[in-house]
């Protein structure tokens, strides 16, 4: 039975497959016009609706299909795009970086040769924490006796006078302020040039503001004049801790000479003490 049902499955393939030839045969061979071209055009007639129709309504799903395909795509390159500019950020951070710090080094080289500290050793360093208190201005620096700091060395920007090392660690140092209210970092200073002596503190109330005081003599200030630090010799062999000739700031106000001067004259810091990061200790000097 099972070889019976298995030889008239053969015979039937036999038979399909000779037909398809034949059918193949005839269809190459006869016209256009012929019967079983007509036959094919009638079904094709019948079938490509049913297909237009199928396409039509498989449309939306291969809408969403290429959707997904493109949405996939975008993202990819807009993470692209995210990573290309974090990556053009970072160098342009890096190369404004370098550009302040090459400016930096050219300023601070210049206040140097200027103020004739060219005998002073120059240690840079970052500023890592600022005072709280208005009054008690101080701030710490990543930089200490590991790196030939020591206590009463002055502290400048490239602008000026900042104040100096009142403490200091093998690995930090802690700087005493202009800004700070205590005599300790009281400056002596003269107006370049010319002038008596007299002394710089912080005004009372003026956070950032400065005061100069005469400690003898009289003189006539002008509007603009600027201060530089005095080697002034205060009593016996006490000298003021800063050298000489480092810029501190410039008159506020102009003064005649027949205006009393034994008053405070209002001065305005070179060094900005509200954006002070990097700083630079100047170690050494003069044996």
């Amino acid at each position: 039975m099972y070889r019976k049902q298995v030889r008239r499955r053969r015979a039937v393939l036999v038979l399909l497959v000779v037909a398809c030839l034949m059918l193949i045969s005839i269809s190459i061979s006869e016209a256009d016009s012929g019967p079983l071209h007509r036959v094919q055009n009638g079904v094709s007639a019948v079938l490509n609706p049913i297909g237009e129709g199928a396409s039509r309504a498989l449309k939306p799903a291969r809408d969403l299909v290429n959707w997904f395909d493109e949405t996939l795509a975008a993202r990819g390159e807009n993470d692209d795009l995210r990573q290309q500019v974090a990556d053009l950020r970072a160098e342009l951070t890096e190369t404004q970086d370098a550009a302040e710090k090459a400016g930096y080094a050219d300023d601070l080289k210049k206040l140097m040769g200027s103020s004739g500290l060219d005998a002073y050793e120059p240690v840079d360093a970052t500023v890592t924490a600022h005072s709280t208190s208005t009054w008690y201005g101080s701030i710490r620096i990543d930089k200490g006796s590991d790196d030939g700091i020591a206590v009463n060395d002055s502290v400048v920007t490239a602008q000026g006078l900042v104040g100096r090392i009142s403490n200091v660690g093998g690995g930090f140092a802690d700087v005493g302020l202009l800004t700070d209210g205590t005599s300790a970092n009281a400056v002596t200073a003269r107006i370049s040039g010319k002038g008596p002596v007299g002394t710089v503190t912080p005004v009372v109330g003026a956070p950032g503001k400065l005061e100069f005081t005469l400690i003898e003599g009289g003189g006539e200030f002008d509007e603009g004049d600027e201060l530089v630090t005095a080697s002034f010799q205060i009593q016996g062999d006490r000298r003021s801790i800063y050298p000489e000739g480092i810029p501190v700031g410039e008159v506020d106000q102009a003064v005649p000479a027949e205006q009393d001067v034994q008053d405070p004259v209002r001065i305005t810091p070179f060094a900005n003490f509200d954006d002070l990061n990097e700083v630079t200790v100047l170690t050494g000097g003069p044996g």
